[in-house]
């Protein structure tokens, strides 16, 4: 399913994409495995080492939803055991960036990196005050400057109040990385994170598992799936 997002009218539609340019588009695969590792993670009784394997196949059949139609590639001429044939192969000159927002999202990383392992990884690492729901970071491993034309995935389980994921994309961008090659990931997205996305970087895809309806007062989204990072680790 792809989801347009208006954030003028604040609510979502699913117009032809056509008629509709400049929109945040929000992609739900309808894959059975996303499915079924969604059910799992949202589940309270999942156990820790359970909920994180959940978190690492989402994050790994995310990111083959999210790279599909993406890579530039090259056609090669090879020689098979029978005969001369041509191959398609994702072009090696292609700069691709992954960037998990730490804790939760190493465990989509985990998952993404099976099928980029040549990517390379940055750290940004951002807590939120529980009080005023407002993101601060305590790590920023991104580059000087990203190179023009790097394709760069984030991967940020939760897209709640829009504090965290905000806070990543106006660094990303400050370092020169560039919206319309920026997808994100997540497991679960509401609509203030949505809303605030639409109106800065209209140009984002998103691909998720499921968007949920509400965001309680404490900032989690309903009914989501908890806090991802201390499910993951075996924290409280």
């Amino acid at each position: 399913m792809i989801v347009l997002y208006n954030c003028l009218a604040e609510k979502n539609c699913t117009k032809g994409l056509n008629e509709m340019p400049s929109q945040l588009r929000i992609y739900v695969p309808p894959h059975p495995l996303i499915k079924h590792w969604l059910g799992i993670a949202r589940d309270k009784n999942t156990p820790s080492t359970l909920f994180k394997t959940a978190m690492v196949e989402l994050g790994r059949w995310l990111t083959y939803e999210a790279i599909r139609e993406w890579l530039p590639t090259i056609d090669v001429d090879i020689e098979t055991p029978l005969t001369d044939s041509v191959a398609t192969f994702i072009d090696p000159n292609t700069t691709i960036a992954t960037i998990p927002i730490l804790r939760a999202g190493l465990t989509l990383w985990e998952g993404c990196q099976t099928l980029l392992p040549l990517a390379t990884t940055y750290h940004l690492g951002l807590v939120r005050n529980e009080e005023t729901l407002e993101a601060s970071c305590y790590l920023n491993k991104l580059p000087i400057k990203f190179k023009d034309d790097t394709r760069i995935l984030i991967l940020d389980p939760m897209l709640a109040t829009g504090g965290s994921i905000m806070f990543a994309m106006n660094e990303i961008v400050k370092k020169g990385g560039n919206p319309d090659f920026i997808r994100i990931i997540s497991v679960v997205a509401a609509p203030p994170a949505l809303q605030k996305l639409s109106a800065h970087y209209p140009s984002l895809n998103i691909y998720t598992a499921m968007i949920d309806e509400q965001v309680n007062d404490s900032g989690y989204i309903v009914p989501g799936l908890g806090d991802a990072g201390d499910r993951s680790f075996g924290t409280n």
